[in-house]
């Protein structure tokens, strides 16, 4: 066993090198164009010397005030763990006098993901035809680490009843929801963000083996 002291000196502890993240991943987060290096590197760290299943690359823009802030999200699945790496950029503040970048990743296993949700967005529905591209998908992914609570005042039914019902309400895992539009992200993309999602519900069903890439 390696001890955490042992870490930083002892070169046997399994790490996959940047050159090894699949050359189509690499392609994707360079196409992306969000710090591909620092992202690159990240992510290898996280992977350690796991394969790459399947993958999928988010990058989004928003505006905090009047600040564009750019955001990048990869999810890779491996054999037994669904990898997440998240990159934000940051202006100068108190600690740090130059803009920056935070670079985080997260690791679940495969076997604790409970929830497996695809939201399909479609205009014109009546008009939809077997196996069209949706216009938005959205991925949400539980594995109890985030739980969101929506309530709401419970009545009876009865309109003119002024009476205290209290509160129903429901629980439901959120710990990962990614959006990906046609209009912003491209229809390749969205494709892609199908194909990812219908890959990870597979290879969270109940005694499954995630399906070599």
């Amino acid at each position: 066993m390696v001890s955490s002291n042992d870490i930083s000196s002892d070169s046997s502890v399994p790490r996959t090198p940047a050159g090894a993240i699949p050359p189509e991943l690499r392609a994707e987060i360079e196409r992306a164009g969000y710090y591909p290096d620092l992202v690159v590197d990240s992510l290898a760290t996280a992977l350690v010397h796991e394969e790459v299943l399947a993958f999928v690359v988010h990058h989004e823009a928003t505006f905090d005030r009047d600040e564009l802030r750019r955001h990048a999200t990869v999810l890779a699945i491996t054999p037994t763990r669904l990898v997440m790496q998240h990159t934000d950029e940051h202006p100068a503040d108190e600690m740090y006098n130059t803009p920056y970048a935070s670079s985080v990743t997260e690791a679940v296993r495969l076997a604790t993901i409970d929830t497996v949700i695809i939201t399909r967005i479609v205009t014109d529905p009546a008009a939809y035809q077997p196996d069209a591209l949706p216009s938005e998908v959205m991925l949400t992914v539980g594995w109890g680490a985030v739980r969101r609570m929506e309530l709401e005042p419970a009545n009876c039914g009865d309109p003119s009843c002024e009476a205290d019902h209290g509160f129903s309400g429901s629980v439901s895992a959120d710990d990962l929801a990614l959006r990906f539009s046609s209009a912003a992200d491209g229809a390749d993309s969205v494709q892609r963000a199908l194909s990812f999602a219908s890959f990870l519900a597979n290879a969270t069903g109940a005694g499954a083996t995630p399906p070599r890439g």
